[in-house]
This record gives structure tokens, C-alpha cells and sequence, in this order.
């Protein structure tokens, strides 16, 4: 495992999973958010966002979170050699994504862009939430299944399903 893409719908705890196996595994870590998005919200130009995503597939090692767009995405796939698909019920995604606006009132959440506005973001994370559901599940679904005989696939359906591959990871790696 050294070229790691994690994703998923909107809100299903992608970054935190990646967070943590970056600290188990020593991988790097990059969010695709902190690539499209500047500090306060703004997007970065789309030239300078391909040539930062472009440079990161290049690099030896690392764990990538996130979407961008449908082309940097697939990708991302095809580079990876560790897919780790979150997958979870629907409901959870907005319940994930409400309990990240209130505790993001008081605490930025971790890997967001430096003062991007957090109502903003969870309005159009409910937005996405829906249509990923609806366009890009079945298309993860269909990767997964069909990556699984060249790649190291995770195709995780619940939050059970999610601390289970940390714990797993944890005794891969010889952490505590």
C-alpha cells in the first residue's frame, strides 16, 4: 500500500479515515479540497488545480481524499494502487454532514481550506450528497468490483465496517 485513494459521497468520513491511516501507515496525505479550494473558499484556476493533482500522482507515495472532478478522479483510480471506498447508508452522509456544521461552528474541521465558510460547505455537501448517491455510486460500485483483481479494494458499508479496517490496519502496521 503506497498510492491510496479514498472516496466516497459527501460527509461519509473519508477524511478522517484517511487521517488515521496516514498516521498508522506514515503515508502522506493530501486533500483534494486543500488542491481545489483556496483559503476562504475561493477555487483555485483549473489549470493550477490539474498541474497540483497531476504533480501529486507522480510522487513515490501517498493518500489522496476526496473528488476534484469525475476526470482527476478516475484518475486518481487508475494510479492507485489501494482504492478504499466508503460506502455508507445515505442517511448516515447527512447526519455526518450536520454533525460536522455544529461542531464546525466551534472547531474547523480538519483538512477544510483556512477560513472556508462552513455553512456554505454543508449546504452544497446536502446538495451533493443526492446526486453522488444517484450518478456516481453505481460507477464507484462498478470500479470497485472490477479494480479488485489488480488492486487492494476496500469497499467499506458502515461506520462498523470503517473501524474494523482502522483496527486492521493498525495490526498490519504493529501499532498500538
Amino acid at each position: 500500500m503506497k498510492r491510496v485513494a479514498v472516496f466516497g459521497n459527501a460527509g461519509g468520513g473519508k477524511s478522517t479515515l484517511a487521517r488515521r491511516l496516514s498516521e498508522l501507515t506514515g503515508l502522506p496525505l493530501y486533500s483534494v479540497d486543500s488542491l481545489k479550494y483556496r483559503a476562504g473558499g475561493g477555487e483555485v484556476p483549473e489549470g493550477e488545480y490539474l498541474k497540483a493533482h497531476g504533480d501529486l500522482l507522480h510522487r513515490e507515495a501517498w493518500i489522496i481524499d476526496g473528488f476534484g472532478s469525475v476526470a482527476t478522479a478516475w484518475e486518481r483510480f487508475a494510479a492507485a494502487d489501494t482504492l478504499i471506498y466508503v460506502d455508507l447508508p445515505i442517511f448516515v452522509h447527512y447526519m455526518w454532514v450536520s454533525k460536522r456544521l455544529i461542531k464546525g461552528s466551534v472547531v474547523k474541521p480538519e483538512g477544510w481550506p483556512e477560513d472556508s465558510p462552513m455553512w456554505r460547505g454543508s449546504v452544497a455537501s446536502y446538495r451533493v450528497i443526492p446526486l453522488c448517491h444517484r450518478r456516481l455510486t453505481p460507477k464507484y460500485r462498478e470500479l470497485v468490483a472490477e479494480a479488485s483483481s489488480e488492486k487492494r479494494v476496500y469497499h467499506l458499508r458502515s461506520p462498523r465496517q470503517m473501524r474494523a479496517f482502522v483496527d486492521a490496519i493498525e495490526q498490519e502496521y504493529g501499532c498500538d
